[in-house]
C-alpha cells in the first residue's frame, strides 16, 4: 500500500515576500512596472543625474551674533561681497544651467554673482528661503541660547517649533520637496541653488538619510558649496561644505589625440585609482 504523504501545512510555506527578499539577494529584480523589452532592442536609459549645487549665501553684518531670519533689508557685507564674488569665480566654469535663490536680499545678492558668469537671471525659488523663525527673528543668539526651546533645537530639533513661526520638520520637508522639483526641471544639468544653513542642513540630512535630530552635526560655512547628484535610483553626496575646489563639477578634459587620430595610450589609458 502506498503510503500517502500529507502536505505541509500552510504556515510552513515561505511567503512570498520572503522569496523576493531572498532572491534580491542574488540578483537584483527589475520593478514590477518595468516594461522588459522582447524584441531584442535595448532597456530605455533612465533620466541622467542631476547635479545639484547648494549654496550658502555670504555674511552679512548680522551673520553670527544675530538670527536674522527672514527679517527683510538685510544686505551683504563689505566681506559678504568678497566672499560671493569669490564663490561666483569657483562656478564661472562649471556648466550652470540656471541659478535659483531664496528670495531674500542676501541670499539674491550672492546668486546674482554666480549668474552674472553665465549670463541668466537669478530665479526666485520661495521653498529654499529661510526657516521662519517667528518671535526668534532678529533676537541675539547669545539670548536664545539661554531658552529651553534653544536645547531642544540642539537636541530634538525634529520636535523643534519656533513660537508663531514654523517647525524645523516643516522647514525640511518644504526644502526637500521644492528641491525635488527643481531636480524633475532639469535632468542630468547643473543647477545652483542659493539658501540658508539650517534649510541646506536639513536637506543634507534627508538625502542622506540622516534623522533630522541629527542635523546640528553638519556645519555649513557661508558661501560654502554642498553638491548631491541626484537621478531615480538614488542621491551621492559630491562635496559637502566645500570652500575650495569645485573640480568635480567639470567637464572632463578630452584625452590629447596625436595626429595619427589614436589616442595618447599612456594618457587614456592611466588610472588615478
Amino acid at each position: 500500500m502506498t503510503e500517502t504523504v500529507a502536505p505541509a501545512p500552510i504556515e510552513d510555506a515561505p511567503p512570498p515576500d520572503a522569496v523576493a527578499v531572498a532572491g534580491s539577494q542574488l540578483v537584483d529584480a527589475a520593478p514590477a512596472d518595468a516594461a522588459v523589452p522582447t524584441d531584442g532592442t535595448a532597456a530605455p536609459k533612465p533620466p541622467p543625474a542631476t547635479k545639484l549645487v547648494l549654496a550658502r549665501h555670504a555674511v552679512t553684518p548680522q551673520t553670527g551674533p544675530m538670527l536674522t531670519g527672514r527679517a527683510p533689508g538685510v544686505d551683504l557685507s563689505e566681506k559678504g561681497r568678497e566672499q560671493a564674488a569669490a564663490l561666483g569665480a569657483r562656478l564661472a566654469d562649471v556648466p550652470v544651467a540656471v541659478v535659483y535663490a531664496s528670495p531674500i536680499e542676501r541670499t539674491m545678492q550672492t546668486a546674482a554673482a554666480v549668474a552674472e558668469h553665465h549670463g541668466l537671471a537669478v530665479q526666485e525659488l520661495p521653498g529654499v528661503i529661510e526657516a521662519d523663525y517667528g518671535e526668534w527673528t532678529g533676537g541675539k543668539i547669545a539670548e536664545l541660547a539661554k531658552t529651553d526651546l534653544w536645547r531642544t533645537v540642539q537636541r530634538a530639533p525634529s520636535r523643534a517649533r519656533f513660537p508663531n513661526g514654523e517647525s524645523l520638520a516643516e522647514m525640511q520637508t518644504r526644502m526637500v520637496s521644492a528641491l525635488e522639483e527643481v531636480v524633475a526641471r532639469h535632468p542630468g544639468e547643473v543647477v545652483v541653488v542659493v539658501s540658508h544653513a539650517d534649510p541646506i542642513k536639513a536637506a543634507i540630512a534627508h538625502f542622506t538619510g540622516m534623522h533630522l535630530d541629527l542635523f546640528q552635526r553638519i556645519v555649513v560655512s557661508p558661501a560654502s558649496v554642498t553638491v548631491f547628484e541626484l537621478s531615480p535610483h538614488g542621491a551621492a553626496m559630491v562635496k559637502c561644505n566645500d570652500t575650495g575646489s569645485l573640480d568635480e563639477l567639470r567637464p572632463p578634459e578630452k584625452p590629447d589625440t596625436p595626429a595619427d587620430g589614436k589616442p595618447d595610450a599612456s594618457v587614456d589609458g592611466a588610472s588615478d585609482g
